[in-house]
C-alpha cells in the first residue's frame, strides 16, 4: 500500500515539474506573440498618422502638433486632382501646365480601402484604454536649410499594459541599453525623417 502511495506522490511531483517546465518555456513565447500582435495594431495607427501628416503638410506647408487639427483635416479637407500637360507654346518641351480638374475629400483618398475606418481613433494608442499618442511637430535646421519635421510615439508602458510586468520591464531595459526608444515611433524631431523605428 505504501509503495502505491509513493508512486502516486512521485507521479504528481513529476506532472507538476513537467507543467512548471512547460510554463517556463511557454511564458516568453506567449509574451512575444502578444507583443507582436499589439505592435502590429500600434504600427498601423502610426502609419495612418504619418500618411495624414504628410498629406496635411502637402496642403498646408507644415506638419501639425494637434490631433484635433489633423482629424478635422481628415474629415473636411480636400486634395486637388491635378493634370500636368506639356505647354503647347514651349518648343523645348520642358515647360508644363498644371490644370486642377477638381477636388476629392482627404478621407476618401487616404482611407477608401478601409470601410468603417474611425478617423477619431487615430489619436488613441491601441490596448491603452484611450491614452493618446505623443505627437509633436516643428522646424529644424539641416545644413542651413529649414526642414519641417514631426514625430508621433507610444511608449511600451502604454500598450503593453496587462502583460507580464517583469517581461515588459526587461523589454524596456533592453531598448534603453542600446539607446533606442522603448516603444514605437514614427518621424523624428531631430532628423528629416518620416520613418518608423520598426522599419
Amino acid at each position: 500500500m505504501s509503495n502505491n502511495i509513493i508512486k502516486i506522490v512521485l507521479l504528481v511531483v513529476v506532472l507538476v515539474l513537467a507543467f512548471l517546465v512547460y510554463e517556463s518555456l511557454m511564458k516568453p513565447v506567449r509574451f512575444n506573440n502578444e507583443v507582436t500582435a499589439r505592435n502590429k495594431a500600434v504600427i498601423q495607427n502610426l502609419m495612418d498618422i504619418r500618411m495624414a501628416q504628410i498629406t496635411y503638410k502637402t496642403i498646408n506647408g507644415k506638419f501639425t502638433t494637434s490631433f484635433d487639427t489633423l482629424i478635422d483635416f481628415l474629415k473636411k479637407g480636400e486634395i486637388p486632382v491635378v493634370k500636368i500637360i506639356p505647354d503647347p507654346t514651349d518648343t523645348t518641351f520642358t515647360r508644363t501646365i498644371r490644370d486642377t480638374l477638381g477636388y476629392i475629400p482627404v478621407i476618401d483618398s487616404l482611407f477608401k480601402n478601409r470601410p468603417g475606418y474611425k478617423v477619431d481613433d487615430i489619436r488613441y494608442v491601441p490596448f491603452s484604454n484611450k491614452e493618446l499618442f505623443t505627437m509633436d511637430a516643428g522646424v529644424i535646421d539641416k545644413g542651413g536649410v529649414k526642414v519641417n519635421v514631426f514625430e508621433a510615439s507610444a511608449h511600451y508602458n502604454l500598450f503593453l499594459k496587462g502583460l507580464d510586468n517583469q517581461s515588459v520591464i526587461n523589454l524596456i531595459a533592453s531598448k534603453e541599453q542600446i539607446e533606442r526608444y522603448p516603444g514605437l515611433k514614427v518621424g523624428s524631431m531631430t532628423e528629416a525623417s518620416t520613418d518608423g523605428n520598426w522599419e
